[in-house]
């Protein structure tokens, strides 16, 4: 069993599309569809063309986890679209820990200091991983102005990677 991560685009679309939905309806019963999530469909322009960047975890040619990152100002991004296939969860595989590195590390060469992302309070066991990763709750009211807001999001973290 190999594992490669990737920066990924709109080539993987339907495959991304495919992992996040499942995850998000059936597994979560998140009420998400395909409209509410239209980045999805242009993963270059959306993550990429503004200094973002999109993330794929493949074992053996097979997509079972992603990333992303929304650089919204000149030195702030928000993870997005942060899902593992549930068989590839834990600590055996880390592929969430893999991705994350690997999104902190692009931050880190491309200056963006504050790291912050929404989440939706069901998913306890996300909430607990960006914890282990010196993430900390921040109040919805206390985000940037242009941090971008996702409708189902009810949680909200910050990590400042210029903090040791």
């Amino acid at each position: 069993m190999t594992l490669e991560i990737q920066p990924i685009g709109n080539t993987y679309s339907e495959q991304v599309i495919d992992l996040i939905l499942n995850i998000q309806q059936k597994e979560f019963n998140i009420p998400i569809t395909i409209e509410d999530q239209p980045d999805l469909l242009k993963i270059e322009s959306f993550y990429r063309e503004r200094g973002g960047n999109f993330w794929g975890a493949f074992i053996d040619g097979e997509l079972v986890g992603t990333i992303a990152l929304v650089k919204f100002d000149d030195n702030a991004g928000a993870i997005r679209k942060m899902f593992v296939k549930k068989e590839f969860r834990g600590k055996e595989h880390q592929i969430a820990q893999k991705l994350l590195d690997i999104l902190i590390s692009y931050c880190l060469e491309n200056k963006i200091d504050k790291i912050m992302l929404g989440t939706v309070s069901v998913l306890n066991a996300a909430m607990r991983f960006y914890e282990r990763n010196q993430f900390t709750v921040i109040a919805k009211e206390d985000l940037p102005a242009k941090f971008p807001l996702m409708n189902a999001d009810n949680i909200f973290y910050i990590r400042n990677l210029n903090e040791v």
